[in-house]
Order: C-alpha cells, then structure tokens, then sequence
C-alpha cells in the first residue's frame, strides 16, 4: 500500500509531522466510496494499539461499513446535524470505555479511550481518509442496537470516509469544510515556555 500524500492547508507554529498537519475533519463525504474491510480493521488494529494506563485497553468499538443495518442504527442514535450528513460515511465506528477492564485504572478510561480514537484517526489519514468525531448520539439507542454489556459505555462515533467537495455535497455542509481550520496559538497553550 502506498502511503497518500497529504496537503497542509493551515499554518503550523512549530513543524510537526505532516500526517499530523493535513489533518482535519470534515463533514462532506463521497457518498460512492466504499472503504475495504481491511481498511476498516486496520483502523480498529490501530486504535487497539494506542498506550493506556497500566495496559488495562479498557475499550470496546462497533466498526461497521456503509449499505448494513448496524450502520443504519448508528445513524439512528445520532442526534441534530449529524444525521444529516454520516449517511455519506463510507464506515462508522463506536467507541465505547469497558471501566471494570481498568480496574484500579479507572480514572483514566475516557483519556484512555481519547487516545484510541486518536489512532484511529491517523491510521485512516495514513489511508488517504477522513474522519470526523460525534458526541451527538444517544448513548442508550447504540446500547440497544448492539446489546453492549453492562457496564460498557458507548462515548463517540466515528465517521470516516472520502472528502467529497462537489455539488452532489449539500451547501451547508461545503460551507462548513471550507471554513477557516484554527488553533489557539502555542503561546497561549503553553504554561511554561519550553
């Protein structure tokens, strides 16, 4: 697999990788591509490699693709403006913390889970794809729909997929991506100058 070359469309204040750069989320997908099975669990494998506390991995994810019902009902459990525009993701995938796997860990499952999405997000920059994070759903319908455990805690989706400009993207959603990408500056990020 070759890697893509990705383009940075905002300045950076200090050079950092350029995967990390060209990184950004947008809501505009290409509602034709179908993302490879593969692909998808590569994006999974990724996640399940991030580091957490005491090597408790104490997360759990649903990754399902386009045209399934599993992706239908995630659509479902998603609230406001995210419904309008994840049908066009070529996969989605559910982020969930399993708290009892941690332990004496507990404190750190949500940062844990944080840095699993993370990976995801760059394995799939690594694949040419996008992806965008929700906190818009409702924790409960995805419960339901996958008859998680007790105790396991769905906190985010993941949209992922091709970045589609064109016409056949509704206008909000172009005016959205093309919107101005900012960071507050590392000046007033940093405590203490390094």
């Amino acid at each position: 697999m070759t890697t893509p070359t990705l383009t940075v469309s905002h300045p950076v204040d200090v050079a950092i990788s350029p995967l990390l750069a060209a990184r950004w989320s947008p809501r505009g997908f290409d509602a034709d591509h179908q993302i490879d099975r593969d692909d998808l669990l590569s994006i999974v494998e990724a996640a399940r490699w991030a580091p957490s506390a005491g090597n408790t991995q104490p997360w759990a994810f649903v990754a399902v693709r386009r045209g399934t019902t599993e992706f239908d009902s995630i659509v479902e459990s998603l609230t406001g403006f995210n419904r309008a525009w994840t049908p066009r993701a070529s996969a989605l995938i559910v982020f969930a913390v399993v708290p009892e796997r941690a332990g004496k860990m507990t404190a750190w499952v949500d940062y844990d889970l944080g840095q699993a999405a993370a990976y995801a997000t760059m394995q799939a920059e690594h694949l040419g794809l996008r992806a965008h994070q929700m906190g818009g759903f409702d924790p409960e319908a995805i419960r339901d729909a996958f008859e998680l455990p007790a105790g396991v805690i769905a906190k985010t989706v993941m949209a992922i997929g091709k970045h589609d400009s064109s016409e056949d993207v509704a206008p909000e959603i172009r005016r959205r991506d093309a919107g101005e990408r900012d960071r507050l500056p590392l000046t007033e990020l940093l405590i203490r100058p390094a």
